[in-house]
């Protein structure tokens, strides 16, 4: 087995995921396309030589479908030898996909491809895609279907998280991406987003309010209340029999923004980065998927760091930094609980809560967030997870070269 490295990784900024949003002009091919080109140009890439381009996406319908990562290669004028593919593993389809990618490095199938995702969520609603487990009898009732802000409520009310836990870490989360943009820690990572006529629309996170705090959070209203009441809340009493009562306690702020952007992080062989001249950054140590209970559905990112950890000899403590997307609160503060992770290496420079949720593209970018940061503050490991639809959780260690 060969080894993976990470040569580059970037990400456009997230834009705004409503018909208002600064990104609702451009398309998800468009937003694909600039992040490959920009992969291309910062090492000046042989494109022959990429074998594969994986990316996520979740709603892979109307402008969105067809296989976006090949039209995207296309788009992007890479070598027409260079293969295309599109997968979707709902929230952790970007880090699938550079799992995905490094998998095919290491066995020999590729000597360089790419992972990452696009998702334009102003254009290609959440959903569009439909799907059985939601709609079908059949499905849902056998496996207590509620939607995932009923999960993240009853993981709040199950393992004791208040509203003030929640909101006390939407507010930090807040303050960390904000800081982290006023000190250029994403910079690195970060490619501005371009209209047809090269000028450049956004080069930020668009949704990020760093003078967020416990008073703006708590004139909001839950958001998931009335869908509890709607019989979900008892759905999922069912199977928690031990839960008297839901407590609703996610709402907009505290919860993952809907928003559109792309990543694309280039992994090869380290054969193939010499012959291109190219520097790898870190290695991928390992990856893991696994599958958790559905109804309750976003405890996956423990478990999956659990199995990962095990196959690869770690303890928790080994791993310098956590990068978990912050779908809602609830799931990073039941993380941090039920691995003993101190908040300082979990998130440092905030996440979803403040910067958004392009759902397939989510786990490339945070991915090169946390690569970034290993070598802006000198560590040496990190560990990067995402729950999952449907109950699961996928993790990938990556050490720095």
């Amino acid at each position: 087995m060969a080894d993976a490295y990470i040569y580059d990784a970037v990400r456009t900024p997230r834009g705004k995921g409503k018909n208002t949003g600064t990104l609702h002009e451009i398309t998800a091919l468009q937003l694909a396309t600039q992040a490959l080109k920009a992969i291309k140009d910062r090492s000046n890439l042989d494109t022959s030589k990429v074998d594969d381009v994986i990316l996520g996406c979740v709603s892979p319908v109307g402008e969105q479908g067809s296989d976006i990562a090949r039209i995207a290669v296309l788009n992007a004028d890479y070598s027409e030898t260079t293969a295309g593919v599109q997968v979707d593993r709902f929230c952790a389809s970007g880090l699938e996909a550079c799992n995905i990618a490094a998998a095919k490095v290491m066995t020999g199938e590729a000597d360089m491809a790419i992972g990452g995702g696009v998702e334009s969520m102003s254009r290609v609603p959440m959903g569009s895609s439909g799907g059985a487990w939601a709609t079908n009898p059949e499905i849902a009732m056998k496996s207590y279907f509620a939607p995932q802000g009923i999960g993240a409520d009853l993981i709040a009310t199950k393992y004791g998280f208040s509203r003030d836990d929640v909101d006390a870490f939407a507010v930090e989360s807040q303050k960390r991406a904000a800081r982290s943009w006023k000190e250029g820690r994403f910079s690195k990572s970060v490619v501005p987003v371009k209209d047809q006529l090269g000028v450049t629309i956004l080069a930020h996170d668009e949704t990020i309010r760093g003078d967020t705090t416990m008073q703006t959070l708590a004139a909001l209203s839950p958001s998931f209340e009335q869908m509890g009441q709607m019989a979900f809340d008892d759905v999922v009493k069912q199977r928690y029999p031990e839960v008297e009562k839901i407590k609703h306690v996610h709402h907009a702020g505290n919860s993952s923004g809907i928003v559109d952007g792309a990543s694309a992080v280039l992994i090869g062989n380290r054969e193939m980065g010499d012959a291109l001249g190219l520097k790898p950054r870190a290695k991928i140590r390992g990856f893991a998927s696994i599958g958790s209970e559905p109804s309750i559905m976003l405890t996956g990112p423990a478990l999956v760091t659990q199995k990962l950890l095990k196959k690869l000899g770690m303890e928790a403590d080994d791993i310098d930094l956590y990068e978990l997307n912050e779908a809602f609160a609830s799931v990073v503060l039941r993380m941090m609980q039920a691995l003993d992770i101190p908040h300082e290496k979990m998130n440092v420079n905030g996440g979803a809560i403040a910067m958004g949720h392009p759902l397939g593209a989510t786990g490339g970018m945070i991915l090169g967030t946390v690569l970034d940061e290993l070598e802006r503050a000198d560590k040496e490991t990190a560990l990067i997870t995402l729950c999952v639809g449907a109950g699961m959780g996928t993790a990938t260690v990556i050490e720095r070269v």
